[in-house]
């Protein structure tokens, strides 16, 4: 059980440096997150928190609020317990896959107009064939966008359909 422990904790300083920078946290409220995500759905109480993150009740009564104020967490209660469970927020999930699918869609949206441009200037302006732009590489990238987008919709509409939990 204790390697399960540390393990757990190693996890939640290398996912807390991620969100840092992925979600722009502070490391106290990156490190909330991480640790509520690797709890999982019986949800991490404000004391347990406390004592495992080893900060004050006030900063990380501070960082839960922020964190709830960012809809990234939420929490339920049990009946004859007055704790708060404190688990992801299913639809902050969704929220992150749609601005990758929008970013990887401008992307996708670029290398098209790069790749239109270069087939125009290879049929109009190249007169050497060895100036001429080779156009593969943008099609692997359209196509590898177009795939990695296919994944993380059918990703999301499970997440949407409860196929699995968080």
């Amino acid at each position: 059980m204790d390697n399960i422990c540390k393990e757990k904790m190693r996890l939640v300083e290398k996912l807390g440096v991620h969100l840092e920078t992925r979600e722009s946290l502070a490391p106290v409220a990156a490190r909330i997150l991480a640790y509520v995500i690797l709890t999982g759905k019986r949800g991490a109480t404000f004391e347990e928190m406390v004592t495992v993150l080893c900060a004050s009740k006030s900063t990380i009564s501070t960082h839960l609020n922020h964190l709830q104020d960012l809809n990234k967490i939420e929490y339920f209660t049990k009946t004859g317990d007055r704790k708060k469970y404190f688990i992801i927020n299913r639809d902050s999930v969704v929220q992150h896959m749609d601005n990758l699918i929008n970013e990887w869609q401008a992307v996708r949206e670029l290398h098209l107009e790069i790749k239109d441009y270069k087939e125009t200037i290879n049929n109009e302006k190249v007169v050497n064939q060895d100036e001429r732009f080779d156009l593969n590489f943008h099609n692997d990238y359209i196509k590898f966008i177009d795939e990695a987008t296919a994944s993380i919709v059918a990703l999301k509409t499970k997440l949407i359909n409860r196929k699995f939990e968080l």
